[in-house]
C-alpha cells in the first residue's frame, strides 16, 4: 500500500473501486472539492502512484484535471478499512464479485455508492452487505482512457445520485455536495430506478448496436441509412419495459436523446471500446436485465431480444476462437 499524502484528517476519504475512466475522473473531481481520494486499479497502480493521472479534457471550464491521489492501491494490496464513502466504478460483468471488491474498505459507518451503468444491479450489493447505505449513482460522462495512466475527457460529466431503492438523505447529499463543488453537476434524485431508466433509453440501444457494428461510432450508427430509425425503434421498446416497470419516460425522450447524440463529437461509447479491445461486455446489466423485465412484464421486445440473441452468439463465438 502506497504511504499518504494527505495530511487533512477532516477530509472525507473516498475509496474508488475500479478506477479506470470513470472512477479516474470522478476522482479526480472529488479531490479538486478537497476529499481524500484514494484509487484501487487493476493496472497502472505504480505508474499513477509515482507521476498522478493525466486527465485531458475538451471542456474548457473544468480546466486542468490531472492529479495525484493520497493513496494508489493495486488489486492485491492490503486494503485499509474504514472510508467515509466506497464507491465502485466496477464494470458489471459475469465473474466480477463487486460486493467482494468494496467489503474489504468498508468501516462500520462507510456508504456505498455505485456509478455504474444498467438495469437492477443494485439488489447484489445490498443483499451481501446489507448494513451500509447504498447510494446509487448515474453518470453522464464521455470519458476514455488512451495511455497508461492517461484519460481523455470528451464531453459531460453530471452525475444523478438517489438512495437505492429511492430517497434522499444527508449521505447523498454529502456526496453531491462534494462532486458540485469539484466542478461538475451533481443532482439529488428521489427515485434513482426512474433515472436508471431514463440513461438506459441511450445506452441500451447504442451500446449493443456498437458492438455488433464493430465497435462503430456513434455518427456512424445515426448517418447510416436505416441506422437511426433503428435506434429509435430500439429505444420505443426499452420506453415500453420502463413504463411497466412504473417508470414512464417523457414523451419527447426518445426525440431529445437522438438530438443531443447529434451535437456531440463522434463517440465511441465503453462497450465499443470493450469490444474492440476483447475485454468483457456488460451485456446483461445493459441489455440483459431489460429483455428480462420485458419477459416478466409481457412486453414484446422483439429487436432487443434480436440483439441479445446475436450478441450471444457473437461472444460464444470469440470464446470458441480463444479456446
Amino acid at each position: 500500500m502506497a504511504a499518504s499524502s494527505d495530511t487533512n484528517n477532516s477530509a472525507p476519504r473516498v475509496v474508488i473501486v475500479g478506477a479506470g475512466a470513470i472512477g479516474g475522473f470522478y476522482g479526480a473531481i472529488l479531490h479538486r472539492a478537497g476529499a481524500r481520494v484514494e484509487l484501487v486499479m487493476r493496472s497502472d497502480a505504480e505508474l499513477v502512484r509515482e507521476h498522478g493521472l493525466t486527465i485531458d479534457s475538451d471542456v474548457a471550464e473544468l480546466g486542468d484535471l490531472s492529479f495525484t491521489p493520497a493513496d494508489v492501491h493495486a488489486a492485491s494490496d492490503t486494503p485499509a478499512p474504514g472510508a467515509d464513502f466506497v464507491i465502485c466504478c466496477v464494470k458489471v460483468v459475469p465473474g466480477i464479485d463487486r460486493a467482494a471488491l468494496i467489503a474489504p474498505w468498508l468501516g462500520p459507518d462507510s456508504a456505498i455508492a455505485l456509478i455504474e451503468n444498467g438495469i437492477d444491479i443494485e439488489p447484489a450489493i445490498r443483499q451481501a452487505l446489507p448494513d451500509h447505505r447504498l447510494v446509487s449513482g448515474l453518470a453522464f460522462v464521455a470519458v476514455s482512457k488512451t495511455a497508461p495512466g492517461r484519460l481523455h475527457h470528451h464531453a459531460y460529466g453530471r452525475v444523478s445520485l438517489g438512495n437505492w431503492p429511492g430517497g434522499i438523505d444527508s449521505t447523498v447529499t454529502r456526496l453531491a455536495d462534494l462532486l458540485n463543488a469539484g466542478g461538475i453537476r451533481a443532482k439529488c434524485t428521489e427515485s434513482i430506478v426512474a433515472e436508471r431508466w431514463g440513461k438506459s433509453l441511450w445506452n441500451t440501444p447504442f451500446n449493443p448496436v456498437s458492438v455488433l457494428a464493430d465497435g462503430t461510432d456513434t455518427d456512424i450508427m445515426l448517418d447510416t441509412p436505416g441506422g437511426e430509425t433503428l435506434i429509435r425503434a430500439l429505444m420505443a421498446e426499452v420506453a415500453a419495459v420502463a413504463a411497466a416497470d412504473g417508470h414512464p419516460l417523457p414523451a419527447d425522450a426518445i426525440d431529445k436523446n437522438i438530438a443531443a447524440t447529434r451535437t456531440m463529437n463522434a463517440y465511441r461509447n465503453s462497450m465499443a471500446l470493450d469490444q474492440r479491445s476483447g475485454r468483457a461486455l456488460e451485456i446483461e446489466a445493459i441489455l440483459g436485465n431489460v429483455c428480462a423485465l420485458a419477459e416478466r412484464y409481457e412486453i414484446a421486445v422483439p429487436r432487443l431480444a434480436m440483439l441479445y440473441t446475436l450478441i450471444a452468439m457473437k461472444q460464444a463465438e470469440a470464446g470458441s476462437d480463444r479456446s
